[in-house]
Order: C-alpha cells, then sequence, then structure tokens
C-alpha cells in the first residue's frame, strides 16, 4: 500500500474512533445573546415604590408582560457561549394595581447540557 493510502485509512480511523463530540469543540460557534441585557448597577437602581414610567425609564421596555394583566413585568436575559452551557437572568416585577412597584425577584439560572 502507498503512504497516502496508509495516512487517508488512518485519518478516516482516527475520525470514526474518536467521534464528532471531539471535533465538535473546533468548529466556531459564535455567542447568542437574547432579551434584556441589565447591568447590576440598573437593577440596583430599582426599590419597591417606583411607578412604573420610572422602571421604564430606567431598565427600558421589558421582554414580556403578564398575558392576563399588566401588574407584572418580566425582564429575561439569555446568553449561550459558543461550547458552554446556557444561562439565563430573570428579572421578575410587580407592580400594585395603583402602579407602583411591589416586589422584585431575580434570579439566574444555569441549563445543563443534554446528554
Amino acid at each position: 500500500m502507498s503512504c497516502k493510502t496508509l495516512t487517508a485509512a488512518a485519518v478516516v480511523l482516527l475520525m470514526l474512533t474518536a467521534g464528532c463530540s471531539t471535533l465538535e469543540r473546533l468548529v466556531y460557534r459564535p455567542d447568542i445573546n437574547q432579551g434584556n441585557y441589565l447591568t447590576a448597577t440598573d437593577v440596583a437602581k430599582i426599590h419597591t415604590g417606583m411607578t412604573r414610567q420610572q422602571v421604564a425609564y430606567i431598565l427600558g421596555t421589558p421582554m414580556m408582560r403578564d398575558p392576563f394583566g399588566s401588574n407584572t413585568w418580566f425582564y429575561v436575559f439569555r446568553r449561550q457561549p459558543g461550547h458552554e452551557p446556557v444561562t439565563q437572568q430573570t428579572l421578575t416585577l410587580t407592580f400594585s394595581d395603583a402602579g407602583t412597584l411591589t416586589n422584585i425577584d431575580n434570579r439566574a439560572s444555569l441549563d445543563t447540557p443534554k446528554s
């Protein structure tokens, strides 16, 4: 057998035994950011007793509002780095019927990769 044939066979055998998961890291995957990007300083400016207009001025428009009313706003930011697990930051703001901020819930979650 020629040297080229042996080299090609070795490369094919190596690719079959290594599997695609090893080669996946070599493929470029861009970071994907979606939603409302909020800095910690912006979130720290928010406090109970503020009006909807004051909150919207600081944070901008929310990603979602409560579909059954307008008393809950959701600011969601989802980040998917190239080959890393997905992280999600969700800021939930609840307003009273009078339009003042009554509750702030700031949660971060990390999605586990699927096997």
